[in-house]
């Protein structure tokens, strides 16, 4: 194992979820209307949650020798609540890519693969479920729309 990568590696991790802290905190903020009950709860649970994958991966990086990124990227901002659930999709497969290419980087370090699939596992939750909320949301907002005009 290149423990010289490896913490390159994190560090990229943990830039996606300083991102993730504010993408989803400020996506918590701006979804208004009827919608705001359901999702303003969710939105700022997943910025909890990226939260404490970037402590922990953090932590991970200074016991590898290394010193934790504090920067983050750019996040992407939208009033549109179908915009903010595609970029929370794109947000949590980009956390799958990046984690799974850390796992591989591991290979050979079982204490470390061991925590990185337990990231990796949460992140692939997080794709389950905004597929889940994203599946057939088009339709379903048209046909309540062809309900009303009828």
């Amino acid at each position: 194992m290149d423990n010289e990568a490896v913490i390159a590696q994190l560090n990229e991790c943990l830039k996606h979820e300083w991102t993730g802290v504010a993408q989803y905190s400020q996506a918590s903020f701006i979804v208004e209307g009827v919608w705001r009950e359901v999702y303003a709860k969710t939105f700022m649970d997943n910025a909890e949650e990226s939260f404490g994958h970037a402590k922990l991966v953090g932590d991970k990086i200074v016991a590898l020798g290394g010193v934790p990124a504090a920067t983050r990227n750019e996040i992407k901002q939208t009033r549109d609540l179908q915009e903010i659930l595609q970029n929370s999709l794109e947000f949590e497969s980009k956390a799958v890519e990046m984690y799974t290419k850390a796992l591989e980087m591991a290979e050979g370090n079982r204490p470390l693969v061991i925590f990185l699939e337990n990231i990796l596992e949460e992140e692939q939750e997080g794709v389950d479920e905004f597929t889940k909320l994203l599946r057939n949301s088009d339709t379903s907002v048209a046909a309540s729309v062809d309900s009303k005009t009828a």
